[in-house]
This record gives C-alpha cells, sequence and structure tokens, in this order.
C-alpha cells in the first residue's frame, strides 16, 4: 500500500483550532484543483512513493501527537484513506485538510476535517460537494479562504442557507497579501458572525515557502 508523498515536516500548525500547536505535515501530491491563490503547487508533481508503514515510521521520528494529512488534494489519492485509520490505529490527533470536491463520508470519524469551501473568486465554487456539508462532525471545520469583499459576502450566505455554524466551528481566512486582515476582522465584527477569524501563522513566522 503506497502513497506519492510530496513531503513530511514538523512545524507549528499555521491554521484551524490547533493553530500554534506543535504538529507533523503530511504533505500528499497531487491535486485536481487550480484555486487562483494556490500556495502548495510546488505540489502538483514530484514526490516519491512511500509504503504506509514507511510513512508512520517518518511520522514517529518527531514524537508528536498531532498529525495534519494534506495537500495538494490528500483525497484525491484513494490510499488516503488507509494512511488515515492507521495513524488514528497509532494514537495520534489526526486532521485532514481537503479541498471539499471530493467526498468526505469514506473518512474514519475520528480524523478531524478541515473542509475548505471555494469560493467564486478562487476559481473553483463550482466543484464543492454540497452533500459533504452532511457529513461534518463538531469536531470538524469549515474554512472559506477569501478572495475580496464578494467573497465574504458570498460566504455569509453560503453559512445562512446551510446553517454551518451549527454544524462544527467555521473559519474565515484572508488571502495572504490580498485581503487586508485588518479588514476582514472588521467585517466580522460588524455583521456579528459566528466564526473564527484567521491569519496563516506560519506565514506570518516563516513567510511563503514550502516546509513549514
Amino acid at each position: 500500500m503506497k502513497l506519492k508523498i510530496h513531503e513530511i515536516f514538523y512545524s507549528l500548525q499555521g491554521e484551524s483550532s490547533r493553530v500554534g500547536l506543535p504538529t507533523v505535515f503530511v504533505r500528499l501530491t497531487g491535486c485536481p484543483m487550480r484555486c487562483v491563490y494556490c500556495d502548495t503547487a510546488y505540489a502538483f508533481s514530484g514526490g516519491s512513493n512511500m509504503e504506509i508503514s514507511d510513512i508512520l515510521a517518518r511520522v514517529a521520528e518527531y514524537g508528536t501527537q498531532y498529525v495534519t494529512v494534506t495537500g495538494g488534494e490528500p483525497l484525491a489519492q484513494k490510499s488516503c484513506l488507509v494512511l488515515l485509520k492507521a495513524l488514528c490505529d497509532a494514537g495520534y490527533s489526526v486532521s485532514l485538510e481537503t479541498g471539499g470536491a471530493i467526498d468526505i463520508s469514506p473518512v474514519d470519524k475520528r480524523v478531524s476535517i478541515i473542509l475548505d469551501v471555494k469560493t467564486p473568486d478562487s476559481g473553483e465554487a463550482a466543484n464543492n460537494v454540497w452533500s459533504n456539508l452532511d457529513h461534518l462532525k463538531n469536531a470538524d471545520e469549515v474554512k472559506f479562504v477569501l478572495c475580496s469583499r464578494a467573497d465574504y459576502d458570498w460566504a455569509k450566505e453560503i453559512l445562512n442557507k446551510y446553517h454551518v455554524a451549527n454544524k462544527c466551528p467555521v473559519l474565515f481566512s484572508p488571502v495572504y497579501s490580498q485581503v487586508n486582515p485588518t479588514d476582514l476582522a472588521e467585517w466580522v465584527l460588524a455583521d456579528k458572525l459566528p466564526v473564527r477569524m484567521q491569519v496563516q501563522l506560519h506565514k506570518i513566522l516563516w513567510g511563503e515557502k514550502p516546509g513549514v
């Protein structure tokens, strides 16, 4: 059982409610989407095939309980489901970062899913699998990466239409160097939205580059 892995690295979690926690990141190669703001295009190709047992051994070297499986789009590789289960069986606290264009229902229920709902300005909104919202657990999170005020207003409509905040925590994130974080904070406060506004801690600390 092999997966194509682009990189495995140890860093602080830069997003979600786990922000700041020392975490091992397992980044899978490949993604079917092409979001205009993508910051991991380097993972569209390359990497090397690894046995799941070897991935687990690499993760264990770092001695932390938190593991994030990311991409690219990790669910584009079907064996990702096996990896997620294996990590949970090994006792890790596992999160999955997924772009929302692939069905999440087969994912092990012990995994915390960070589901990215694609906005119109991302260029990939047509690929949102809306039935994914029906499979969310309290331990999951929904993320909106916002490119503009228009994206923000659209995200508000989605919150109301699908009652997302009643299902799990919601994250609003400004596109790095495109939306002023202060502006987004003021919009959230003015509208009294039940969301967590976040910035990408790893980019504040180390800039926009692989392996952080």
